[in-house]
């Protein structure tokens, strides 16, 4: 190929230097916590119901056995990174990359780690390629996001990015572990532009299918690469073209530079947010705030009215209707709920302080809990709205009957580069969620594995994840 002239060509020299070079112990290590935080998610969410139909539906397909789906066996590598993918997604505790507001590991890692199982990769090479998907996904929807809106295009169009553009980083990452040249990985690029699809309608009115939508990506991404591998061709334009990826999606809100500049030097990967949380990340800064009240001992019994000041654009998610915010439908629609998350943190505790067991549909329904929501009022905060959306920001503030006023701020959410999780944090939540699925010494083994990908073969890895099910198929 000649000097790059178009972004894809970019993006694919870009990937097949790091192929070459690999990433920087630091961001290996980085990538190895993503790593631990997904599996951790997964194995939680294969209790669920989207990953029992997506588990009877691969099953049915069949097929080769290449790859692992957590709980399911060995199928065709695209089959098994569709229901791992379906589980990264499935509990919305997957990672966050902000402003984007997107979730970029849960597409490119179960297509990087099915691919990785079938041609035999080493860690290290599992590692690089996902880190440079998830880099990838990350700048195609930062290419989205218009400062001066506020806010993603794609999600102003009722798009969803994490789908959309995980489809294209999941396909580079793949492609990477294909050993695909430069003009290979442009196809593939070219390849994944059209198969990147996902709408969030069922946020607002019902429905399973965002759960399969990192599925989905991580399938497309994988059949990309293959194709492309296989001879057929992308077109270089394929993201700025007249007819491309993003005048597609965004028509010409787009800045095409996001993507390119500084691609392979200058990472977002280390500032993606790890959820501490199981629930919506609007709804994180306001339990934070309710969790700090809760240490300092502030009595329940007590409140006579809470107020939750948040970001404008956060409202129309969290507190309205306020109807459903304060009576959710089920324990899903609780986790996007800013009254019922704040009541969750002042009268739960579980994991790093709100836990699975707080949004099943019984406690959704808890008297006790729905009295305190009931008592949240969530209002626009002008201090809120200078920080987001590359924070989430929060102030609550308790007004006693006794006349007394607490107050606590949350300007940088936990989970990010500005107020991180340690190593040991990231374990303690993979814990929480394996340990009671697979007991806590095949969750210490699979850990152990993870934390030690490095140049030598994934197979011990992949081992130690068909182990802790025991060669149970879950969905069978």
């Amino acid at each position: 190929m000649n000097d790059v002239q178009t972004a894809s060509q970019s993006v694919a020299r870009a990937a097949h230097r790091i192929s070459i070079e690999g990433l920087t112990p630091e961001l290996r290590a980085d990538v190895r916590r993503r790593v631990l935080d997904l599996v951790g998610n997964s194995i939680a969410a294969s209790e669920h119901g989207p990953a029992r139909s997506i588990g009877t539906l691969i099953e049915r397909w069949s097929g080769r056995e290449e790859a692992t789906a957590i709980g399911a066996g060995r199928f065709p590598a695209a089959s098994a990174a569709l229901l791992n993918g379906t589980l990264a997604h499935s509990l919305d505790f997957d990672d966050t990359h902000l402003p984007s507001v997107l979730h970029p590991s849960s597409s490119v890692i179960p297509a990087a780690l099915a691919t990785a199982e079938r041609v035999g990769a080493s860690g290290s090479a599992f590692l690089d390629a996902a880190g440079m998907g998830i880099e990838i996904v990350c700048r195609l929807g930062m290419a989205g996001y218009d400062e001066e809106l506020g806010n993603s295009v794609f999600f102003e169009r009722g798009q969803h990015a994490t789908a959309i553009c995980g489809a294209v980083g999941a396909a580079v990452a793949v492609g990477m572990l294909l050993g695909q040249d430069i003009e290979t990985l442009t196809s593939t690029i070219g390849i994944a532009a059209s198969m990147g699809s996902g709408i969030l309608e069922a946020n607002r009115t019902g429905g399973t299918v965002k759960r399969i939508h990192c599925g989905w990506a991580a399938h497309a991404g994988i059949t990309a690469a293959e194709m492309a591998s296989a001879g057929i061709s992308g077109p270089p334009t394929s993201l700025e073209g007249r007819f491309g990826f993003f005048q597609s999606f965004l028509g010409t809100h787009f800045d095409i530079t996001a993507v390119t500049d500084g691609l392979g030097e200058r990472w977002l990967l280390p500032d993606i947010f790890i959820k501490p949380y199981p629930s919506n990340h609007f709804t994180h800064a306001g339990i934070d705030a309710a969790l700090r009240m809760k240490a300092n001992g502030i009595d329940v019994s007590a409140i006579k009215r809470l107020v939750l000041e948040v970001p404008t654009p956060i409202l129309r998610t969290i507190a309205e209707p306020r109807a459903d915010k304060i009576a959710p439908q089920s324990g899903y629609h609780a986790a996007f709920s800013g009254p019922y998350t704040v009541a969750a943190a002042l009268t739960g505790g579980g994991g790093l302080g709100v836990f699975h067991d707080d949004f099943t549909d019984a406690r959704a329904r808890d008297p006790e809990r729905l009295a305190l929501a009931a008592l949240v009022e969530c209002i626009a905060s002008q201090e809120c709205d200078d920080i987001f959306p590359y924070q989430f920001p929060a102030i609550l503030t308790a007004e006693l009957f006794d006349g007394t006023r607490m107050t606590e701020r949350v300007l940088a959410n936990r989970g990010g580069s500005l107020n991180p999780l340690s190593t040991e944090e990231i374990e303690a939540k993979f814990h929480f969620n394996s340990d009671p699925v697979v007991g806590r010494g095949a969750a210490d083994s699979l850990a152990g594995q993870i934390l030690a990908l490095g140049d030598g073969a994934l197979l011990p890895f992949i081992d130690a994840l068909t182990g802790a099910f025991q060669n149970e198929k879950k969905y069978a």
